[in-house]
């Protein structure tokens, strides 16, 4: 399937669409206020796994960031946030960044590993956003590669992004073009200086 979405004007049902596609254990392809990116239910095993399959790596192996609704939501993955990495947080969310973050107990199970941290998104995309707060628990995801084009690494696209998924997927979600940079990657896990790991869309200076 595949969805437009006036990010200025939502339609509340396609919303709910394709929300039950993430409840059933379905793959959705969506924009984001950086690249495309493909998501499940975070809570669903069985598509945990078959996201990872679609990443081409084993569940417990893969590195998904998850997208919240909120920094309340957000904690409830994450251990304890000392104050200056709460400050930061609140300072950049929501926002094109993800942080590295310690991962509450939860997340180990959910992906059958030894995982203790996790990457942490709190979008600025309204179609996002009412993706995450219809369905009610975070977003599983990952940055849509085109490993197809030489120049640019992500899709642009919608409708390039369509011809080439639209049998891999759930649905896919049409937010108009999307950004040619992906998040900001910022590591706090360790109790030292929050640090840079990948600048993208998201401008900071630490």
């Amino acid at each position: 399937m595949f969805f437009e979405i006036n990010p200025a004007n939502i339609d509340p049902r396609l919303i709910n669409e394709a929300t039950n596609i993430l409840k059933g254990g379905g793959i959705i392809i969506f924009p984001t206020d950086s690249v495309y990116a493909i998501g499940c239910d975070l809570t669903n095993k069985k598509a945990l796994q078959q996201l990872a399959k679609f990443k081409g790596e084993k569940l417990n192996k893969v590195h998904f960031s998850i997208i919240c609704r909120d920094i309340t939501e957000l904690s409830s993955h994450t251990k304890h946030l000392n104050k200056p990495t709460f400050k930061l947080i609140k300072q950049c969310l929501p926002g094109p960044y993800t942080f590295i973050l310690k991962a509450s107990a939860n997340i180990p199970k959910l992906f059958g590993s030894n995982k203790k941290e996790i990457g942490v998104r709190i979008t600025d995309n309204t179609i996002t956003q009412a993706l995450v707060e219809t369905l009610g628990n975070p977003i599983a995801s990952a940055s849509l590669h085109d490993e197809d084009e030489p120049i640019l690494d992500y899709f642009t696209d919608p409708y390039h992004i369509f011809e080439k998924y639209e049998n891999q997927v759930g649905c896919i979600i049409d937010g108009g073009m999307g950004e040619i940079e992906p998040s900001t990657i910022i590591d706090c896990y360790s109790e030292e200086r929050p640090r840079i790991i990948r600048l993208g869309a998201g401008k900071i200076s630490l």
